[in-house]
Formats: C-alpha cells, sequence, structure tokens
C-alpha cells in the first residue's frame, strides 16, 4: 500500500487524487470539517422535511413526485427498484474511483445524505472491499443504478464483490434512515470516476506524445521553424505555444541540418494539431475538478436558510461536451501520428530501406504498423462520436433531455486505450528510424531514446511485431514523465 494518504474534504479533491485511489491503491482519510458539513446538511435537511414536501424524502420521484412517499419502508423501496443496473460489471479501478468521488461529494454538504455512508465508503476502499456495480443504467442525469447497487451493498442488503485485493473485514452495515436513499443516489459519481481516469490516462498519454513525435522528428531530419518562439508568439493559442516549447526542451538545440524547405503537415502543423488536445485535456481537468467537489444533490440543502432548493444542478452537460471535446482533439493528433508513422516507413524520408526492413530484398521491415495503427485510429474514430448528440425523454415526459454522459466517459477511456496504441506504433517505428543514428548529444530526448531502445527487441528482421509494440505501449507511461 502507498506510503501517503489522500484526504477527503469535499472541497480540495483534484482529477489526479482520484486517479491516484483508484489506480495506484492509495488510501483516504475523511477531513472533520467535511464531516460536520455533512451532518449539518443532514441535520437541516431533516428539519426541512418536518414542515414541507421534500423530494424523495416525503415523495416519490421521477414521475411519481406528486405522490406521498408511504412507509417507513420508502428508501429501502426505491433502492431496490433502482438497483436495476444491466450489462457487464464495472472494473475494479472504476468502482474505486465512483466511491471516491461520492464519498468527497456527500462532504460538500449538499444532500443531507448521513455521513456514516462517506464512512463505510473510505472504509471500503482502504481495505479493498468494492460492490458489484453494473455498467449501463444512465444516462448523464445521475448514476441511480449503479449508486443504488452501492448503497444495498453499504447497508448489507447486498454482499461485496469477491477480491484478490480485500483485506481485513469489510465495512459494517449503514442504517439506512427516512431520506438517505435518493440523497445518496442523487449523483453522477461513476460517471464522474470513470471520466477522471479517462483524463489520467489521455493527458499522460498527451505528454508521451511529445517525446514521441520529437523523435520522428529526429529521425526525418525535420525543420525547426514550426518550433520556433516568433511562430507561437505571432498567433499565441497557450496550447500550441507549449506544445513547441516542450519540443524545444526535449531537443534541446540538437536539431539536425533541415532535410526540406517545408515538412508535411505531420511535422509541420504537430504544435497546432497537439496542442488543440493539450488545451482540451486541461479544459476537461478544470470541469472536473468542480464535478469531483460538487455540491449537486437534488434538493439540494441549504444549511445556513434551513431550507432545500429543487433545481436541475446534477445534471452533467458541460461534462459531455467537455469529455465529447477532447476525444475528437485526440483523434485528430492521432491522425498526426498515423500519418509520421507512414513517412517513417519511406525512404524519400529516412534515407533507409522500405518499411525500415534489413534482410533479403523484398523483406516487409515494420509494414504491418502502417495497418496497426490505422486500425488503432479507426477504433480511436468510433470512440470520438460525440457523445451529446443523444437523446431520450423519460419518466412520462417529465425528463425531456439527457447528457449521456455516462456513455462519453466510457467512450472516452476506450478512446484513450487505442490512441495508446496509435502511439506504440509510432514509437516503435521512431526507434527503428533511429537505429544507428540516436541523437547525439545528451539532451531529454537522447535519454528517452535510450530508455526506449534498451527494452525494446534490437532484431531487425521479419519477425511478429505484437510484443514489441506491447512493450512501446507500457513505456508511454515512463516516457510521460521525461
Amino acid at each position: 500500500m502507498a506510503s501517503r494518504t489522500i484526504t477527503l474534504d469535499g472541497v480540495r479533491a483534484r482529477p489526479a487524487d482520484i486517479a491516484d485511489v483508484a489506480c495506484r491503491r492509495v488510501p483516504v482519510r475523511l477531513h472533520p470539517d467535511g464531516l460536520d458539513r455533512a451532518a449539518a446538511a443532514r441535520k437541516a435537511v431533516e428539519e426541512v422535511a418536518g414542515r414541507r414536501p421534500v423530494y424523495g424524502r416525503t415523495t416519490g420521484v421521477g414521475a411519481n413526485r406528486t405522490q406521498a412517499a408511504a412507509g417507513d419502508d420508502h428508501g429501502l423501496r426505491l433502492l431496490r427498484s433502482h438497483a436495476g443496473g444491466i450489462g457487464a460489471l464495472v472494473p475494479a479501478e472504476q468502482v474505486r474511483a465512483m466511491l471516491t468521488v461520492r464519498a468527497n461529494q456527500i462532504l460538500a454538504g449538499g444532500g443531507g445524505t448521513d455521513p456514516a455512508f462517506a464512512e463505510a465508503m473510505a472504509g471500503a476502499l482502504n481495505s479493498g472491499h468494492l460492490p458489484e456495480v453494473h455498467e449501463l443504467g444512465s444516462l448523464g442525469t445521475g448514476d441511480l443504478t449503479a449508486l443504488a447497487e452501492t448503497a444495498l451493498t453499504l447497508i448489507g442488503e447486498r454482499g461485496w464483490a469477491a477480491s484478490t485485493d480485500a483485506h481485513g473485514t469489510s465495512p459494517g452495515p449503514v442504517t439506512l434512515r427516512p431520506g438517505d436513499a435518493l440523497a445518496f443516489c442523487s449523483s453522477g459519481a461513476l460517471t464522474v470516476g470513470q471520466a477522471a481516469l479517462g483524463w489520467a490516462d489521455a493527458a499522460g498519454l498527451l505528454r508521451a506524445a511529445q517525446v514521441v513525435a520529437a523523435l520522428s522528428l529526429v529521425a526525418v531530419d525535420a525543420g525547426h521553424e514550426p518550433y520556433d518562439v516568433h511562430v507561437h508568439a505571432m498567433r499565441p493559442h497557450p496550447g500550441s505555444a507549449a506544445v513547441a516549447a516542450e519540443t524545444r526542451r526535449l531537443v534541446a538545440g540538437a536539431w539536425p541540418e533541415p532535410a526540406r524547405v517545408q515538412d508535411p503537415f505531420a511535422y509541420r502543423c504537430h504544435p497546432q494539431v497537439h496542442g488543440a488536445a493539450v488545451e482540451a485535456a486541461a479544459e476537461l481537468e478544470r470541469v472536473l475538478g468542480l464535478e469531483i467537489n460538487a455540491a449537486a444533490e437534488n434538493p439540494l440543502v441549504d444549511v445556513p436558510a434551513v431550507t432545500v432548493h429543487h433545481h436541475g444542478g446534477f445534471h452533467l452537460a458541460t461534462l459531455t461536451l467537455t469529455l465529447d471535446h477532447l476525444r475528437l482533439a485526440l483523434l485528430n493528433t492521432a491522425h498526426l501520428s498515423a500519418a509520421r508513422v507512414t513517412s517513417l516507413m519511406d525512404p524519400a524520408f529516412t534515407g533507409r530501406r522500405p518499411f525500415l526492413a534489413d534482410g533479403p530484398e523484398g523483406s516487409s521491415g515494420l509494414m504491418v504498423l502502417e495497418y496497426s495503427a490505422a486500425s488503432a485510429l479507426a477504433e480511436l474514430r468510433a470512440r470520438a462520436y460525440p457523445a451529446s448528440l443523444g437523446h431520450a425523454v423519460l419518466s412520462r415526459g417529465l425528463e425531456e433531455h439527457a447528457s449521456f454522459a455516462s456513455q462519453a466517459a466510457r467512450q472516452t477511456l476506450k478512446a484513450a486505450r487505442a490512441y495508446r496504441l496509435v502511439l506504440a506504433c509510432e514509437l516503435v517505428t521512431a526507434v527503428r528510424a533511429l537505429h544507428d543514428r540516436a541523437p547525439g548529444i545528451a539532451t531529454p530526448l537522447s535519454s528517452a531514446f535510450t530508455v526506449v531502445a534498451s527494452r525494446l527487441d534490437s532484431r531487425t528482421e521479419d519477425r511478429p511485431l505484437t510484443e514489441d509494440v506491447h512493450t512501446a505501449a507500457a513505456l508511454l507511461d515512463l516516457l510521460a514523465g521525461i
């Protein structure tokens, strides 16, 4: 287990924190201030529900909002009826992300959920016990099915998932009190958690792509003028300027003599296209920072005024559009990566044999990687389709819009996996193209080349390349920190 701990307080959690807890098993603790906010919200909403209708506490939900909630078991029946997720089980890392987000949101103090639920989720994260949650059931206005399944586990009605990572005893059952059911489920925590993991994957790959592209630049003796400070000062988009500056840092003055007056777009327009993706990732990080710490439950408890507000703040339209933007931006920079693979196969750019082949005439060399990169690119293109184009009318016409943020988040995770493979194909190809002519002086790029070349298979005869690409795909995480 990691030596550090992440503190959740409902105010300052970041997307990177969610990824650390979910993927690196960093333990969590709950800040007393957040627990106090949650307790104060619970006390306030109970007082309000004693004197006026409160959606989901004293009434039914959806189109049943006009019907009074009957019986002390209303909350339990609500959870049971909404625990209808379908499809595959959500992977463990994504469930951990969901638990982290939901615990943190409860501490923001907007829903009136008993803070015992946040404490139980923190205990589950730290002991490795996870609920079983199904993938499908949300349209981006709330992860009702996934969170109902989670709540039933937390109160002891459903068992914990079997896991080899679990240790010690599972958290004891939380007592479900009146009003807790909807308050707990009124969140997009699974979607936000998945989006945070998608952002983490994409942001790391975008950093690694800088190194990969720089290796290709050197391999084809590309010109340095497109990366000059003056070029980007005259059209100062922050993303393109940052990409150009990073490329200059990586090559650190060791640019080869340009082989052409002007290079193809894959080299010449890299700052503009990749910079747009860098900006998209930064915007997603900003939006996720708001969502992770949001008090967006419906109804929303106003503690100082001792009232509630019925509202639509749970709607994830902004998140969907931001995720859609990132996937489209990833697709565009991946187009350039695949184009560089093609040029690296061409003797006109490398001075090497076609497809960087060795051995007898007619050898194929890396020929198949052009096809593999194009195949991964096609997968990414399919995942880039905007989820925000979806539409649904539900609950007897009362809910006539959906953001489809849950679909956007899952598509972003899959898009990042496809983008990783495109970059891996370029990395293998660029390293082969630089064989016998590695970057000559000590630069961050030469260090990266040395690391990658030492781990890739150095044999240049015709042979299967699957393991080369898989090794390169894993090395991208290392390159992200060069």
